[in-house]
């Protein structure tokens, strides 16, 4: 990968080194017990308005500070003042400060106040943030790779040029109430939350340069949830389930991702073929139970194909209508 994209992914480790220093953050804390699935177990047991406001403020802050970047490096592209770029512009220097502004932010919010979302919002909706962020992933993606084992599904290309216009204002919303969703923890989980967060983040700031398109650099962001999806899982009380990310997410590169990395075919169906071997001997004991593998890449294709046509159907009917 390109050398300032190394450089960003070792201040983000230097960065997350800072965090693991500074824990432990719930200290004094005595977090009420887990009462099931349902239940988000790193939140205040006694909020007050102070520490909500803590939280929700700087999650404001920071998504409106996102999106007017967003907004003001698009009208200066239209404007023809910038145009895409092999290295930083100035308005690259001003997002990846800005959103260290807010990180930083973010772990002074935890030490002091500790809450985060999640203590006014479903556990489950910073994952359907990310499910949906990644579907949208393979509806842009899918014009150079494909959506199954390198072919295209041409439906999808109607609606992609809608997404690829506005999926900055979406992504960074996702990536940055899942990143205020959580207070800063030093859990194994947490941390490879955090740090996965961070790089998005740092993915969104890179904005009109040759960087943002680096397949490299993206196919990492996009696998980059195997490894914290698996560790999370294993680390729950449900850690049984951690060969279903693990390998589901690992499914899903064999099947569409593998494909945006101009390998030959002979390379990626030796591949391929290495892949289901290590899953046969996995699941040797019981091959039933390898259905498993194809429930994460089955359910990203189907919301991948179902927003599509949900994009298409407000597009043609509302929009294009006014």
């Amino acid at each position: 990968m390109p050398r300032t994209i190394n450089l960003l992914i070792t201040l983000s480790l230097l960065l997350m080194g800072l965090i693991w220093l500074l824990g432990p953050y719930n200290s004094g804390i005595e977090l009420t017990p887990d009462k099931g699935p349902f239940w988000y177990y790193w939140q205040l047991p006694d909020p007050t308005w102070l520490t909500r406001f803590s939280a929700w403020g700087g999650f404001a802050s920071h998504q409106l500070f996102f999106w007017w970047l967003i907004a003001s490096s698009k009208k200066k592209k239209a404007a023809g003042e910038l145009s895409y770029q092999k290295g930083l512009q100035k308005h690259n220097y001003i997002a990846l400060f800005g959103n260290l502004f807010f990180v930083l932010l973010h772990i002074v919010q935890t030490k002091v106040f500790y809450d985060g979302l999640a203590q006014d919002t479903h556990i489950f909706s910073g994952q359907f943030a990310v499910i949906i962020l990644l579907a949208l992933v393979l509806i842009l993606e899918n014009k150079r790779r494909g959506l199954l084992f390198g072919k295209q599904v041409g439906f999808l290309n109607n609606i992609r040029y809608l997404v690829k216009d506005y999926h900055g204002y979406y992504f960074s919303w996702a990536i940055v109430f899942t990143f205020w969703f959580h207070p800063i923890e030093i859990t194994y989980g947490h941390l490879l939350g955090t740090f996965y967060a961070i790089l998005i983040i740092v993915q969104g700031s890179l904005i009109f340069t040759r960087y943002h398109q680096n397949k490299y650099w993206t196919l990492l962001l996009e696998t980059f949830v195997l490894l914290h999806g698996a560790v999370v899982a294993y680390m729950s009380i449900y850690h049984d389930t951690w060969p279903m990310f693990a390998f589901g997410f690992a499914t899903l590169f064999f099947i569409t991702q593998i494909y945006g990395l101009g390998l030959s075919k002979r390379v990626t169906y030796y591949c391929s073929a290495v892949y289901i071997v290590v899953l046969v001997i996995f699941y040797q004991n019981d091959y039933w139970q390898m259905v498993e593998v194809l429930r994460i890449p089955f359910i990203l294709i189907i919301v991948a194909v179902v927003l599509a046509a949900l994009l298409y159907l407000i597009h043609t009917f509302i929009i294009k209508r006014r």
